[in-house]
């Protein structure tokens, strides 16, 4: 499968499926760190004005994969987009992570193991209080 071009029509077929799944999008300035803020209650998302085209589909594609997304209940045109844009996606993580994997050095000290294990927890706890955050509005 040829891979998809980041334009405005792979934009609007993205903002559709939203649409079929009774989800708003709105595009607005907001002091949300991650590009985009989820309000679940309401299925509306709130992604940054300022991001071009491909951060807008990015940040959508991320919100898509994670949402339980009942395929029943998408029209085809939007199930072939979904599909399409979920094996880009998996296939991009596989693509980075072997890079990253081969990129690596294997031999990292403890200390810098620590380093990395307390920064990963900072960041994990970081998103959960932005998620909790946004989920009080």
């Amino acid at each position: 499968m040829a891979e998809l071009k980041y334009t405005k029509h792979l934009l609007g077929k993205i903002e559709e499926i939203f649409k079929e799944i009774d989800y708003t999008i709105r595009y607005a300035k907001g002091s949300f760190q991650s590009g985009y803020c989820l309000v679940e209650q309401q299925k509306v998302v709130v992604v940054n004005k300022y991001y071009e085209t491909e951060g807008r589909i990015n940040v959508l594609i991320d919100i898509l994969d994670r949402l339980p997304i009942v395929e029943d209940t998408l029209t085809e045109k939007g199930l072939k987009t979904y599909k399409q844009v979920m094996k880009q996606k998996e296939g991009a993580t596989e693509e980075l992570s072997e890079e990253t994997e081969a990129s690596v050095n294997t031999e990292v000290s403890e200390e810098t193991k620590e380093e990395i294990a307390e920064s990963t927890e900072a960041s994990t706890e970081e998103i959960v209080a932005n998620e909790e955050e946004a989920s009080e509005l």
